[in-house]
């Protein structure tokens, strides 16, 4: 049949089972949102206030259902606004398609109005960049960029189209997507076995779950395989939820602002057993000093990430489903009850705690887990409430911690929570932000409003940048160089101004009442929390320090007073 391009865009996400897309229109694209018009009763579109919130919003949408979010923008600045959310997806792994417009092919390199580009400007944060400028390659394309975005380590892709292409006409032959998700595995059976028998040999194993183990879907493997090496578990930042949180062998997070326990295991541990992770800097801390009296274990589907931060004993690359499926069947069940028992003084003598005599984020966190029984969808923005977030609500299944991991970007959180509500509509959706991050993105309470997404939008506010005061109290000299929020914005107002609810908190003993009314209201609100401005976020591990040093408020205390 012949079509259009702007036409074969919509058919192409038709084919793909995409029914929802975030995007703001401009004059480059709108052949494409006039094909859009007419088949808006098939695909939905969430028109943002800010094309990096619906680049957000396509990213949550994508984490929290385990689809391909797609997100729409015109030329120039439209594209260029993309890119924070684009680079956000492109360090954590997210599977994006972003569909931009450009300038007629004539006019392209000639600096005309709203032309940059686009695709090249996107090359280092992309698994892929097109630029089409035939209208006879649009399709394939177009269903290239989904398969390269979904296979192995997913991650984001752009496709940038001509405005002439998406006025021009072609045939076009449908090819409807069929199959499962190829699960690719790159080892030799001898590897397999090698792996098993150094598992099998270790007196005091460790696992470090990463976000692979969510993208993978290998959360009940990943289990089984704790249970058969009977050992404990730690996960990352962007592994929250790849392992049940409240189960016994979990030992929270690990790195900067982990758990006492699981930094203190990890570097005590004789095997770790890495699945699904990258090694980051905020994990590993020094890493001469990273668990170094284990022999490590790496399994990964990208056969870059392996010796890339670390050097390991042994790998395996491949999807870590498919692999752990094949590896837990060469695993006799082994017994470590003096390693576990040992792990449990650690818990014991190192709890999370803060200080409960007045309001503060970790309350509101245990409240919301408490009311929301641990089963809502939590986005976060970054800083000192993420960090909260991670360590005090039960993430007890995959896709339910939502947040901006590698590129640590501020005003995340808003545009993914209402692209993770729009995703999950039946579950209760939250973001945790501070008042820095809020304002960054903050007209995107404009988005949940004009459709009535109900999303709850708790501030944290503490009326400074509170992870950078943080750094400027304990490493600066309580030198607070522009950090200080204190002025005259009303968050209450400025949610009600654009149509939401609005409540304020300043006592723990209104926390829970007002977390059951805004959940109850299914609309969208917000809560302003007010905490003090000097609470720190702890355990903590100083940047380039082993994460055996970890240390807590107590143990700050102690070293201030000697």
């Amino acid at each position: 049949m012949q079509l259009s391009g702007s036409e074969i865009v919509i058919e192409c996400l038709k084919e793909q089972g995409v029914d929802t897309v975030f995007g703001y229109p401009g004059g480059t694209i709108l052949n494409v949102y006039d094909a859009l018009y007419k088949h808006q009763d098939e695909i939905r579109h969430i028109l943002t206030s800010h094309e990096q919130g619906a680049a957000h919003a396509a990213d949550g949408y994508a984490r929290a259902t385990g689809k391909v979010g797609v997100c729409l923008a015109t030329s120039g600045p439209g594209a260029t606004n993309l890119v924070t959310g684009i680079a956000t997806a492109y360090m954590d792994s997210v599977p994006v398609v972003a569909i931009t417009a450009n300038v007629n092919l004539p006019a392209l390199g000639k600096d005309s109005f709203q032309e940059v580009d686009i695709a090249g400007v996107v090359m280092p944060i992309t698994k892929h960049s097109f630029i089409v400028k035939n209208i006879n390659d649009l399709a394939s394309t177009l269903r290239r960029a989904f398969k390269i975005a979904t296979s192995d380590r997913p991650g984001p892709v752009l496709v940038d189209i001509t405005k002439d292409v998406t006025a021009a006409v072609t045939e076009f032959e449908p090819k409807p997507v069929t199959g499962e998700r190829e699960r690719i595995t790159k080892y030799t059976k001898n590897e397999l076995e090698e792996v098993a028998q150094i598992l099998c040999k270790a007196h005091k194993p460790y696992i470090y779950v990463g976000g692979g183990a969510i993208i993978s879907e290998a959360s009940e493997e990943v289990a089984e395989l704790a249970e058969l090496l009977d050992c404990p578990v730690c996960d990352t930042l962007m592994g929250k939820g790849a392992f049940d949180g409240k189960n016994p062998r979990y030992t929270g997070m690990i790195g900067m602002h982990g758990t006492k326990t699981s930094n203190l295991g990890v570097s005590e541990c004789d095997l770790l057993v890495a699945l699904g992770a990258r090694f980051s800097d905020r994990v590993i801390g020094n890493p001469k000093r990273f668990a170094e009296n284990a022999k490590i274990v790496h399994i990964d589907i990208d056969a870059a990430e392996v010796n890339k931060n670390i050097r390991v004993d042994a790998s395996l690359i491949g999807d870590l489903k498919a692999t752990l499926s094949e590896l837990n069947k060469l695993i006799t069940k082994q017994n470590h009850s003096e390693w576990m028992a040992r792990i449990a003084e650690f818990k014991e003598k190192y709890p999370l705690k803060y200080d409960g005599t007045k309001l503060a984020c970790p309350y509101v966190i245990e409240m919301l887990d408490k009311v929301t029984e641990g089963k809502a969808v939590i986005t976060t923005d970054v800083g000192q409430h993420q960090m909260w977030a991670a360590q005090y609500y039960s993430y007890t299944k995959p896709r339910t911690f939502l947040s901006s991991g590698g590129l640590g970007t501020m005003g995340y959180g808003l545009g993914a929570c209402i692209g993770a509500q729009v995703g999950r509509p039946d579950d209760i959706v939250v973001n945790i932000a501070g008042d820095g991050c809020f304002r960054m993105n903050m007209n995107e309470l404009a988005t949940a409003s004009r459709y009535n997404i109900p999303i709850v939008e708790i501030v944290i506010n503490n009326s400074v940048l509170g992870m950078v005061r943080q750094w400027q109290t304990l490493f600066y000299g309580k030198r607070y160089s522009q950090t200080v929020l204190n002025d005259a914005v009303d968050y209450c107002k400025v949610a009600e101004g654009l149509g939401c609810a609005a409540f304020k908190i300043t006592k723990p003993e209104e926390v829970e009442d007002t977390l059951r009314k805004a959940i109850a209201l299914r609309k969208p609100v917000l809560i302003e929390c007010v905490i003090p401005e000097d609470d720190k976020v702890f355990p903590m591990v100083p940047a380039g320090a082993p994460i055996s040093e970890v240390f807590d408020g107590d143990d700050l205390a102690k070293k201030m007073n000697s």
